[in-house]
């Protein structure tokens, strides 16, 4: 899981990095003609391309949008397999030829149930090396998830497993959540006995020699010095497994709630936005514009340009995989924010507006310290760069000293962390990754470290699951022996 990430998944970034160019010539209706042909006033909306054609998508994406063609105003209709098939084919620039449609999926499978959202999912097999697997929302005109035989490997040896991602027990979020508490729970209570065991049964012996000490001979000598050096460290581990389940109440808890527009200033408003200059746009970004998001921000409008820079890495790994709350702006793509008004290129919001905007938002709280951090904090943080930088950090003096993390760069909110979160912060991340600042970015440190402990853990377990196992069976001998009657041999007499 360290070095291939979680589940697969197309990030922000690959959707950029696979999207057709805009070609804002053949846009012939506005953003507000858009909304009318749609019906209503959409909470969000984004110009891209669809096979070749520019589409406005009116709406939460993961909520239901509508797609209007913005060439010619018509409400564009849910794919069609073929079509869904030669979306795929140009984002990932494999031949058409080579998709085989396998099926249409109404209800999210093995690798899909982060996306249940763009359900329906036209499912495709793809005729190439690396035994690719397409899923394509047909309502919402995109590739949902992309897996291969080597991610799809490495999921099976890693994140599910780990997180016990199997279909049938995920399809259940009640029970998956108790299976994974209470067997976190009872790895805590086994590490916590082991431990005592350490200590209960090192013997004391005059002279002292660590050799006669130590009472066990051959496998569970071993798996008695592997315990006791790695006991600790697979303790947190479970432990710290347990708190990301948010078991208790304090781990559920709220911060302030920031009213929803605070920072937008009100609905977005599709009048405001005139049809986007291609020549201006294509000379502030110096690369193809990809994507069109249409965005108010402090009650004006403005253009988000997506673009795809040259040097971008868009491999898509994520370098966390879980976090006691909520992060926006993971790997998303890169943008210039364009003044709708203007043509001109954005520089950046004022720290002090954006503060003086949410405080005055909030009645709860008042603001106590603001900071503009051009590198990341405890709470704020990616060790591949993930996050956007700089950022701003607003505090307050609610009761759960809430801390505002806000992206100045598009006006956008990026989390709320408050005091509960920052502890839950330290007890899983801190102890499940080891992610502290005085080495979390110094590799090969890092993962020299994590390796030997991860290796150390892995051996006391193996060691401890044989041993155990070759136990059970001893006694189960010795059980069916004795109701059996049967004179029980003197190598399995010790079991009662």
């Amino acid at each position: 899981m360290i070095y291939t990430g979680g589940m697969p998944k197309v990030t922000d970034d690959q959707q950029m990095a696979a999207a057709e160019p805009l070609d804002l010539a053949q846009v012939r209706i506005t953003p507000a003609q858009a909304a009318v042909a749609a019906g209503y006033e959409p909470p969000a909306a984004v110009l891209r391309t669809v096979l070749g054609r520019p589409v406005y998508e009116l709406g939460d994406p993961g909520y239901g949008s509508t797609f209007v063609h913005a060439d010619s105003g018509e409400i564009m209709q849910p794919l069609a397999p073929e079509e869904a098939a030669e979306l795929a084919s140009r984002f990932l620039a494999i031949p058409a030829a080579k998709f085989r449609f396998q099926q249409t999926l109404d209800h999210t499978d093995q690798w899909t149930f982060t996306v249940g959202r763009d359900l329906p999912l036209y499912k495709f097999i793809v005729d190439d090396e690396a035994v690719t697997e397409v899923y394509v929302s047909a309502n919402a005109a995109r590739v949902s998830t992309v897996t291969t035989r080597k991610s799809r490997t490495m999921a099976w040896l890693g994140t599910i497993p780990h997180w016990l991602y199997f279909e049938s027990l995920r399809d259940n979020q009640p029970l998956w959540t108790k299976v994974v508490v209470w067997s976190s729970g009872a790895g805590c209570i086994m590490a916590v006995l082991g431990l005592g065991l350490a200590v209960t049964r090192f013997r004391k012996v005059r002279p002292f020699e660590l050799r006669r000490a130590i009472p066990y001979r051959g496998l569970m000598r071993w798996h008695y010095v592997l315990g006791s050096l790695f006991g600790v460290v697979t303790l947190t581990w479970v432990f710290s497994g347990l708190v990301s389940m948010e078991p208790w109440a304090w781990t559920r808890a709220e911060g302030i709630r920031v009213p929803p527009g605070t920072l937008s200033g009100g609905e977005l408003k599709l009048q405001e936005f005139p049809l986007p200059d291609a020549q201006k746009l294509q000379s502030i970004t110096g690369s193809a514009v990809k994507r069109l998001e249409f965005s108010r921000v402090l009650g004006a409008p403005y253009f988000i340009a997506g673009f795809v820079p040259d040097d971008a890495d868009v491999t898509g790994k994520r370098d966390r995989l879980h976090q006691p709350y909520n992060i926006n702006g993971q790997l998303q793509a890169a943008a210039v924010v364009v003044d709708a008004r203007t043509g001109l290129q954005h520089a950046g919001f004022e720290p002090a507006q954006l503060v003086s905007t949410l405080g005055s938002a909030i009645a709860a709280a008042h603001v106590t310290e603001s900071e503009m951090l051009d590198g990341y904090d405890d709470y704020y943080y990616s060790r591949g760069n993930q996050l956007p930088l700089p950022v701003l950090r607003i505090k307050f003096d609610d009761p759960v000293q809430s801390w505002v993390y806000v992206d100045p760069g598009r006006g956008r909110l990026l989390s709320v962390i408050h005091k509960w979160s920052r502890l839950e912060r330290w007890l899983y991340s801190g102890l499940h990754s080891l992610d502290f600042a005085f080495w979390y970015h110094k590799r090969p440190l890092w993962d020299i470290v994590m390796l030997v402990l991860l290796s150390g853990g892995l051996g006391t377990s193996l060691l401890g699951l044989y041993s155990g196992v070759r136990r059970l069976k001893t006694d189960l001998v010795f059980i069916s022996n004795k109701l059996i009657g049967k004179k029980l041999p003197k190598d399995v007499a010790h079991a009662a």
